[in-house]
């Protein structure tokens, strides 16, 4: 069984490796827009008089959520559909490799992704915007970048129920989260300055949890980080939301065979 998943696994990984769209959304996309935003936007400054911050301190950790999001969400939903589609799924279900044992090995390679994108962000905030990582913070970091690879994984296997083909994947994962992109301190950072509704909104959904979760570990002023059990609260809920519909809905077969 666990070889069978390392194995659904590395292959995972291959076919992310050969696959240009997901490559783009997955590593690029964040990229990119980590450099617009820090080159345009991070070296200003907030903050009270005595503890000033770059902006760059606050992008660097939204960049990163968008990251997480890109990395889970879009790349297993796209990818999936693709398989689906394909009918590799349904052929799938005739090999000696088990339903979960694939699933596993679909999220287990999103996390490698995780990985590899976390210490991207972070040497790229470090050495072009000069935004430096607290190591004290490490534990509450990787829980939070693992729960939240968890939560949006589960996320991207059951929006897969509502994506007709492997066309529309793109439009419709990027329609999903993108604007909440814009409310949930990822591109700028409110300050709190943001509307009473605006906030609540974006405290509801899991991007702005998982960004909020992960800012304070690149803080300069806090020495000691607290665990942010709130947000991981809300992430782990949205999670469980996305497990429940993913084993209701997730379908192997193609739409076509469907009608």
């Amino acid at each position: 069984m666990i070889a069978k998943t390392l194995s659904s696994a590395k292959y995972a990984l291959v076919s992310f490796r050969r696959n240009p769209a997901a490559t783009f959304f997955t590593i690029i996309f964040p990229v990119l827009f980590l450099v617009i935003f820090g080159l345009v936007f991070g070296s200003g400054e907030m903050g009270p008089a005595d503890q000033r911050v770059k902006v760059s301190t606050f992008i660097v950790p939204g960049i990163l959520a968008l990251s997480i999001v890109s990395a889970t969400f879009v790349n297993l939903a796209m990818n999936q559909v693709i398989r689906r589609e394909a009918g590799q799924l349904k052929r799938l279900r005739g090999t000696p490799l088990s339903p979960l044992g694939h699933i596993v090995g679909q999220i287990l390679a999103a996390l490698v992704i995780v990985v590899f994108m976390t210490v991207l962000v972070t040497v790229i905030g470090r050495l072009f915007f000069g935004v430096e990582f607290n190591l004290s913070s490490i534990g509450v970091f990787s829980l939070s970048v693992a729960l939240g690879a968890i939560a949006f994984s589960a996320l991207g296997l059951a929006i897969t129920a509502i994506i007709p083909n492997d066309d529309a994947a793109p439009a419709i994962t990027n329609a999903t989260v993108f604007p909440l992109y814009f409310i949930s301190d990822v591109f700028f950072f409110s300050g709190g300055d943001s509307s009473g509704f605006i906030d609540a909104l974006g405290d509801f959904f899991p991007i702005k949890p998982l960004a909020e979760s992960l800012q304070d570990s690149y803080n300069p002023f806090i020495e000691s980080v607290s665990i942010p059990w709130g947000k991981w609260a809300v992430i782990a809920a949205w999670g469980m939301f996305g497990i429940a519909l993913a084993a209701r809905f997730f379908k192997w077969t193609p739409q076509t065979e469907r009608r």
